[in-house]
């Protein structure tokens, strides 16, 4: 039996999702049963990631391309409610034993954006069996969510140089 760990991927850096999706191939490649849910992203990034299936499940539960900071309070409304769908269905994932691997990517923008709290995040954890293991991403690292992690790893730019 393999220990299932939680592992947050954080920074101002870029690579935090790519990091994410790295991991999520080679557990793909060993066998294991792999989802990503993505949060906070636009549709333009799932195109790629939905040619990985079936060997790694992809879900994105909202609806709108645009940054959610950019959405009148209606829309936010609205995408919040399939936030929340994405949520919940992270939390079914975990009970039901669906997967080895579940990349929650950019879940930590959630709690920066007031959708949900560190305690959401705890209950979410406390979901899966110890042989699971799951990957949070976002930019912004809270202590709160920090201490709920077995590995945490800061991604930041040492230098970066922008391509034309």
């Amino acid at each position: 039996m393999i220990k299932g760990t939680v592992q947050i991927y954080s920074g101002e850096g870029i690579g935090k999702s790519s990091a994410a999706l790295g991991r999520a191939i080679k557990a793909a490649e060993l066998g294991q049963r792999v989802v990503i849910i993505q949060f906070l992203k636009g549709i333009e990034d799932s195109d790629l990631l939905k040619r990985l299936e079936p060997e790694i499940k992809f879900f994105r539960f909202e609806k709108s391309d645009r940054d959610f900071e950019k959405l009148t309070e209606e829309e936010q409304r609205e995408e919040i409610r399939n936030i929340n769908n994405g949520v919940n269905y992270a939390r079914k994932v975990l009970t039901t034993g669906e997967c080895d691997l579940l990349v929650l990517d950019e879940l930590l923008g959630l709690i920066d954006n007031g959708i949900i709290t560190s305690g959401d995040v705890k209950k979410l954890l406390e979901a899966r069996n110890d042989e699971q293991s799951i990957i949070l991403t976002g930019i912004q690292l809270r202590d709160d969510t920090c201490i709920l992690a077995d590995e945490v790893y800061t991604i930041e730019p040492v230098r970066f140089k922008v391509f034309d």
